[in-house]
């Protein structure tokens, strides 16, 4: 994968994040500069998502800490738990919320 494929693919699964937070209804803002895209809770939490353009991974950093995912077989894969990216960003964001999330 080149550099231009990884921000194609990596704008898709933050376009699939804001779409999904706009469905929730949930009390979630989202803001995207540059390669970062916040997520702020009320509780004046973050979720912090970054690419990481050298490696060809996407990075988040949340209350539970720092996880890499990189594609595997078409998914991308967190390094340490197995779990797929918006698997993990959904989970995260319930704990962030402090309460369970209608998706979509």
């Amino acid at each position: 994968m080149n550099d231009t494929e990884f921000h194609q693919l990596v704008d898709i699964q933050l376009q699939t994040i804001e779409e999904a937070i706009d469905d929730s209804g949930a009390d979630i803002d989202f803001e995207t500069t540059g390669n970062v895209m916040t997520l702020d809770f009320e509780d004046r939490s973050q979720i912090i998502i970054n690419r990481q353009e050298p490696m060809h991974e996407i990075w988040l950093a949340s209350k539970s800490g720092g996880f890499h995912f990189k594609l595997v077989d078409g998914e991308w894969t967190c390094s340490k738990t197995g779990l797929i990216f918006f698997d993990m960003v959904k989970q995260e964001c319930e704990k962030h919320a402090n309460e369970d999330i209608d998706w979509q």
